[in-house]
């Protein structure tokens, strides 16, 4: 879809960053995993739910197959989630107000939350309750990375659920149009680093964005932005109002690749935050990379995903094992779930 100088832009890129990319380059061997907290394996349910992420997959591979737009929902989930106060489900809890009535969140899609649920119904009611909402909502984002093309890779588990939420938090979480700089800081004060921020941005691989989450670059129109793009852009959201969407990555916008970062290159990416990572120093090289190299930027992401996993996770004897993920247990509703599930699921 792209010029002929996007496309000149392009090879000019590969000449050049072929001498460049040897800084970048790590073995053809998967990445060490990050260390797992202490109270959370890699063979946490071995015993106790060995099938787990057999059920899990085999659901999701079902419900993608109807609506694949899930995928990303699914990942926007597991990121809301953990960047508020820890991966602890507390996305997942209604509130009047809850996390997800905070305007950077009203994008959330209710159907993945369902799905989430639908999850905690069928691993409980082949485990028992000893599956938290928080590890199904991990397993279910690393499927839809894996489901839609991308790496698949081992994650710790053992989390447990949240007893409350934070709205306040939720306000901190990153926003579209931040520079670098202020993405940077964000995502530092999380203990992620560069390499993490600018792999974990590939996520936008796949999934779509409302308008106005994208509109500071289409009107006034960015003149950096690819002329192809602009004119799409424009047509779809006539106004910073419209309820139209638009893909993330338009040249692919189904399958977890790369191509995001060779958008970057060309001018077409759709945040302010997304751009601006190929305009920074820091991170235009990573960039370049990840454009260059299919297998490092899913090396990078994967561990980057796992690290990020980990924060603020409770574990052991904190939080709870959430009879339903929307709400925290009552002992007398717990007991009424249990006999409502074995009633209604299916044999």
């Amino acid at each position: 879809m792209a010029k002929s100088s996007s496309c000149t832009s392009l090879n000019s890129f590969f000449l050049i960053s072929s001498i460049l990319f040897a800084s970048y380059m790590i073995s053809s061997e998967a990445e060490a995993n990050p260390p797992e907290l202490n109270g959370l394996s890699y063979s946490f349910y071995s015993q106790t739910c060995p099938n787990l992420e057999t059920i899990v997959t085999n659901h999701l591979t079902k419900v993608f197959q109807q609506t694949h737009w899930q995928a990303p929902a699914l990942l926007v989930i597991f990121f809301h989630d953990c960047f508020v106060q820890g991966c602890d489900g507390s996305l997942l809890l209604d509130g009047n107000p809850g996390e997800r009535d905070e305007p950077l969140n009203r994008g959330i899609s209710s159907k993945a939350v369902k799905t989430i649920d639908e999850l905690r119904e069928i691993v409980h009611k082949e485990c028992g309750r000893i599956v938290s909402c928080a590890d199904i909502t991990v397993l279910a984002a690393r499927d839809a990375v894996f489901l839609s093309g991308g790496p698949y890779f081992n994650v710790p588990l053992g989390r447990r659920d949240s007893l409350n939420f934070s709205i306040e938090e939720a306000k901190n979480l990153p926003l579209p149009y931040n520079t670098t700089d202020v993405t940077l800081k964000t995502f530092e004060s999380k203990n992620l680093d560069v390499t993490d921020v600018v792999a974990l941005s590939g996520a936008h691989t796949i999934g779509r964005a409302h308008c106005h989450t994208f509109y500071n670059r289409v009107s006034p129109q960015d003149p950096t932005m690819d002329k192809t793009l602009a004119k799409l852009l424009n047509s779809t959201c006539p106004t910073t109002y419209s309820r139209n969407t638009f893909p993330l990555d338009f040249t692919t916008p189904q399958l977890f690749d790369n191509k995001y970062y060779i958008n970057l290159i060309n001018h077409q990416g759709l945040f302010t935050s997304d751009q601006h990572l190929f305009k920074d120093n820091r991170t235009k090289g990573l960039v370049e990379a990840f454009a260059l190299d299919q297998t490092l930027f899913f090396q990078k992401f994967a561990h980057a995903f796992v690290k990020m996993s980990q924060l603020g996770v409770l574990t052991r004897n904190q939080g709870e094992i959430r009879a339903k993920c929307n709400v925290v247990n009552d002992e007398r509703s717990v007991v009424k779930s249990f006999v409502d599930e074995i009633v209604q699921l299916p044999n």
